[in-house]
């Protein structure tokens, strides 16, 4: 998909960062004036059913998902090239991120499901809790979509010219003409996947932080705790 050179500067060169911004000084700004919102507002109290397994096959997946592009796009070129070809790398991309894409995507349409089929639920559910669910449900989808489009060329030229606008993102040096021309579906799903993160600060999605944050518990000293007994006998 080609756009003009002034929109396309845009959307990949300006845009990534007005939403990497808000996402971290909205989060800052919601944790330090509404701390007690900072929460999942899990629905798990109205309706039990079809929760565990969407809510499991979603996290799964999508934990699988976000770790692959963390690997796959932000990997050093010479240490790609030292244990792959271009072409395994795409491979591998696409067996892996598909895998995990399927079974997540098939949690996000059950949780969709519940959210908008079972009344209690649908009744104590926000604007913003629908309108996340069905962005992610499309980023999902579209992110499945990406590998019958990745089959079409097994070269790995695509693949890389991706992993060169992500890295030219995260470096503060973002190339959006590398994307013109690539298939329409990479670009919307780069685009959806930066207005997620424009979002977050804004919906129950902030609780992802806190989720990160836990990886502090790895690291923590041990809790010694003592019993009751043990503090009378003190």
């Amino acid at each position: 998909m080609t756009t003009p050179p002034s929109l396309n500067v845009f959307l990949f060169g300006i845009y990534p960062y007005l939403c990497l911004t808000i996402l971290l000084l909205g989060s800052l700004v919601r944790f330090d004036r509404e701390p007690y919102s900072w929460k999942s507002d899990s629905s798990q109290i109205l309706r039990n059913r079809q929760l565990a397994l969407g809510s499991n096959l979603f996290h799964y997946g999508v934990l699988v998902v976000i770790a692959g592009h963390f690997v796959g796009f932000l990997m050093p070129e010479p240490m790609v090239m030292w244990l792959m070809s271009p072409t395994q790398h795409q491979l591998l991309a696409m067996v892996v991120g598909g895998i995990a894409g399927v079974i997540a995507l098939v949690g996000i349409l059950i949780l969709t499901h519940r959210r908008f089929a079972d009344q209690r639920v649908r009744a104590n559910s926000r604007k913003w809790d629908l309108a996340i669910l069905l962005m992610l449900l499309l980023q999902l989808a579209l992110g499945v979509l990406t590998v019958p489009y990745s089959a079409q060329d097994m070269s790995g030229a695509h693949f890389e010219i991706l992993v060169a606008y992500v890295q030219g993102v995260v470096t503060l040096r973002p190339d959006p003409a590398l994307l013109q021309g690539t298939p329409w579906v990479y670009q919307v799903h780069i685009l959806l996947g930066f207005t997620i993160f424009l979002v977050s600060p804004f919906t129950r999605m902030v609780h992802i932080w806190s989720g990160l944050a836990s990886i502090v518990f790895l690291i923590r000293p041990y809790q010694l705790v003592r019993s009751r007994k043990w503090s009378l006998r003190k």
